[in-house]
């Protein structure tokens, strides 16, 4: 098992979802909207938000089939 995300990190890839929802996707679409927005985050920092993203994306798809 990989190591707990601090609160932040999952706060911030919860805004993110919800602000940018049509520019968000896979992996690597992340790390260039969060490079976009200018914020001062390390690479590491960087990567773990937009892990958690794709996470959410996948726990929403997940809940909305369940829905269906």
């Amino acid at each position: 098992m990989g190591t707990a995300l601090p609160k932040v990190f999952k706060r911030m890839a919860e805004k993110l979802v919800e602000e940018f929802p049509e520019e968000i996707g896979d992996f690597e679409k992340n790390k260039k909207v969060i490079d976009r927005m200018n914020l001062p985050f390390t690479k590491k920092m960087r990567n773990l938000i937009a892990g958690q993203m794709v996470r959410l994306i996948k726990k929403m798809k997940k809940e909305r089939k369940s829905f269906a």
